[in-house]
This record gives C-alpha cells, structure tokens and sequence, in this order.
C-alpha cells in the first residue's frame, strides 16, 4: 500500500488542474457594453451602436469578432477597428462601432468574441436586437383600394338585393341560425382544439389560430355566394346578422378559452373596428337598395356587370395580398399551411353537412357553408397587434394570412369545375341539335309519289282526282305512250 495513501489522490488531483488553471489567468475577463442596450431595426435598414470592451487579460493582437445568434434575422459588422493595440491594454479599454442590418423578423442577440492564437473567448453581454416590418406606402395603397372595391360591389349587392326574399329569410330565419351555430360555435371550438394539435408548445400560434376562428364572417362570402350560384340573399342576411352578433359574441369566447390559450395576454376587443365594418357593409348595401327605388336603370346596369365585376376584384386582392406580403411567405412551414387550410375547410364541410341535416336546398347549403367558412382575417389581424407586441404580433399574423391565400382555394376549384362542366353540358346539347337537324325524323310525313296509273287508272277509287287531259296534237305524244308521226 503506498504509504502517503490516501494523500497522492489529492496529488494527482491538484497535478491535473494546474495546467487548467493557467489557462484560466492567461484568459480574458472582459465585459462587453452597448449603447443603446437594445435597438429595434427595420428589415433591410440599419442602425449603428456604440461598443464599450473592458477589463482585465487583454493582449495587444486579440481580435474580436461580432455575431448573432440567428444570422437569418439579422447581421452585425464593425465599423471601426476590431484589433487590439498597446495602447487599449493599457487602459484595458476598447471602444468601436457596430452596425446592426436587419433582414427578417423576429428576436436575436449580437455576440463578442476575443480570438487569441486561433482560439476564442467569449465576452460577457450582448446586445438584444428587434427586427420589425417597416410601415409601406404599398401597404397603405392595398388597404384603401381594397375597402373602395369592396364598397362599390356591396353597393351592387344592394342592387341586386331582393328585400322581400330577404324578409322572408328573416320571418323563417333557419339557414341564419344553422349558420350562426357553425360560425360561433364550431369554429371557435375547431380553431381552439386544432391549435393545441398543431402548435403545441407555442402559445402565440395558437392564439393567431384561435383569433381567426371567432372572427366573424367575411365579406369575400357573399361574392363566392353569387359567383357560385347560392342564394345571394340568405349569404347577405347571415353576413350582416353574423357581424352583430359579433359584438357578442368575440368577448364571449376572448375572455374564456382565449385567457386558456394565452393567459398573458392584454387582450382588447376592437369593437370600433367591427363598428366600423358594420358601417361599411350597411351603408353601401343602403345605397344600392336606393338605387333600385329611384335609378332602376342604372341598377339593372350594376347588377349585369356584378358577375365580372366580384371576379375582378377576388382576384385582385388575392394577387395583390401575395405581392404585398412576400416576406411572410418566408415563414410558411407545413405546421402553418395545415392551419391555413384547415379553418375555411373544415368551416365548409361543416356547415354544407348541418344545412343538409336540416334539409335545406342545396342553393341555400352553399351559402351557409361559404358563409362559415369564410373569416374576417382582418378583424383576427387586429386583434393579434393589440394582444401582443413587435414583432410577436406580425410573426403570428401568418397563421390568419396563410388561412385568407387557403381560403379561395375550394371556391375556385368549384367554380373551374361549373365552367367545364357547363362546356360540356353545352357542347353535348348542340351535338345533340345538329343530329337532329340532319336525321329525318320518323313521325314527319313523306312526300307521296304518285304514279301515271294511279292517276288515269282505275286504281284510284276514293281519290278525287282532277281530269286532266294532255294537249295530244301539241305534244305528239299519244295518251298510250306511242309517238305520233306528223
């Protein structure tokens, strides 16, 4: 047994840490820090921030070297020296500029490192950076010609308006209340359910999810409506029903499964946004209902261009969405595409299943079901930038904006279908007519051919025919068929 047992463990020990030891003296303990402390940059801008390094273990030679934790997002370069000289050891200071660029949303930290020999130490701080969606002039152009467009088809909805079917909805209002249940109470409880299935460890997903399913319904609605062929004035009927009810109940379901889904959150229902949509769809519907009354001329003109006219404008918005809103697509995943697709559509299935368990004609069907599955993004949008900060809140925004690009998806695939369908339908009709024009028909009379004997013989009993006689001295033909010679 060794005789300094059990003191050579400790030995060994000590023997092990020595060399770990001097590295640790010979390293820097520096501390980095920035002014401002936090910045918030644009994408595609800017921002310069002053940089204080001191403390002791600096060596003239030692370099730094700037980076952040997600280069995606942001990107940070020197704009001054980056190099240690005699003079910052002596004073154990070092002082420099660092431009901050901003390149997608989100949150990240730029970092220091102090590279000596090939090898690097960290520098203690960083330096939060906010990368935020600058305001656009695009932006600001999108929205007002979007809400002009909007006014000017619900002005000819007016007009196309039948207000005494649209009394009649109300006496027996059946396909309003089968609507109302798919679109205050299943979507909410879909959209809430389907959150926690697909995002379930990120709460904000959840919330943008949840906010988009008690939005009430769109106005894109009552334009898919007519374009496929449901009852205009059942969709016209629910829309504005549904958005007052809205008032009710979005507070409802805020304030109940919203505090589940984000307990932290400040929510604010924007009841001067969903007034203000009510305005803007009672009003134009107003003027059209008044132009039926004193121009009919006029109104009779808006209801033949309604057609192309809601064409036109669906697809302008959905182009014009697309191109305003690239970036976004940058955080699509399969996670968000799913979300997208699954509030309208499963709005659609379950609102044309209820309508036909409570037997409604298929006109009708359809526009319950456009209506449920059609949201107000618009509304869910605003509700995501009160609820939650920057960039949080443009981040979660892709969840309702992927559910407004997903949305048309159905509707059109229906409408391409109609148009081929009806070419069909119209081709095999005008086939049909030119047989018919061409084949004789069996029940048409034939032209009867009647024979010299038939007319002269005496097989004609019955027939009262008239006694013509042949001018034989002019013809030189005699009645038996013989030739005469002159």
């Amino acid at each position: 047994m060794c005789p300094i047992w059990p003191l050579h463990l400790i030995i060994l020990y000590i023997l092990a840490l020595c060399p770990l030891w001097v590295l640790c003296q010979s390293a820097p303990n520096l501390i980095a820090t920035f002014l401002p402390d936090e910045i918030s940059v644009n994408m595609d801008e800017y921002h310069y921030v002053n940089v204080t390094i001191q403390g002791p273990g600096m060596q003239a030679g030692d370099q730094f070297t700037l980076s952040t934790t997600n280069e995606h997002l942001a990107e940070a370069k020197w704009n001054s020296t980056d190099q240690l000289t005699e003079d910052h050891v002596q004073k154990n200071l070092f002082e420099g500029k660092v431009r901050v660029s901003g390149k997608f949303l989100g949150r990240t930290n730029v970092e220091v490192k102090t590279w000596r020999a090939g090898q690097a130490f960290p520098v203690n701080g960083t330096l939060p950076v906010i990368v935020l969606r600058p305001e656009r002039v695009i932006d600001t152009i999108f929205v007002t010609s979007v809400a002009t467009f909007v006014s000017l088809i619900f002005i000819n909805f007016g007009c196309a308006m039948h207000w005494p079917t649209v009394k009649d909805v109300l006496r027996r209002p059946i396909g309003p209340l089968i609507g109302m249940c798919g679109q205050f109470l299943f979507m909410p409880l879909m959209s809430f359910g389907l959150g926690f299935a697909i995002f379930p460890n990120d709460p904000a997903m959840r919330l943008g999810m949840f906010f988009t399913g008690v939005a009430p319904g769109g106005g894109a609605s009552n334009i898919w409506t007519f374009i496929l062929g449901g009852n205009l004035n059942l969709s016209l009927a629910m829309t504005s029903i549904s958005t007052l009810a809205s008032f009710g109940f979005m507070p409802m379901w805020l304030f109940s499964l919203g505090q589940v889904v984000f307990r932290n959150a400040h929510i604010v229902v924007p009841y001067q946004r969903i007034a203000t949509f009510v305005i803007g769809l009672l009003v134009p519907l107003g003027i059209g209902l008044g132009m039926q009354k004193w121009t009919p001329k006029i109104a009779k003109f808006m209801v033949r261009i309604l057609k192309g006219f809601s064409t036109t404008l669906l697809l302008f918005i959905i182009i014009f969405a697309i191109v305003t809103n690239l970036y976004i697509f940058e955080l699509f995943t399969w996670q968000i595409v799913v979300a997208g697709m699954g509030i309208p559509w499963l709005g659609y299935s379950f609102g044309y299943f209820l309508a036909w368990l409570c037997r409604q004609p298929h006109a009708d069907s359809l526009a319950i079901s456009i209506e449920t599955g059609i949201q107000n993004t618009g509304i869910a949008i605003f509700l995501l930038r009160y609820a939650l900060e920057q960039p949080e809140a443009d981040l979660t925004t892709v969840v309702p904006v992927s559910c407004a690009i997903m949305t048309p998806v159905p509707m059109t695939c229906i409408y391409i279908y109609q148009k081929v369908k009806a070419c069909f339908v119209n081709r095999g009709k005008h086939k049909k007519m030119l047989e018919e024009d061409i084949s004789p028909r069996g029940d048409s009379p034939q032209p009867a051919i009647i024979s010299t004997a038939d007319l002269y013989g005496k097989s004609n009993k019955g027939l009262d025919v008239i006694d013509v006689k042949p001018d034989v001295e002019n013809s030189g033909v005699h009645p038996t068929g013989v030739s005469v010679a002159n």
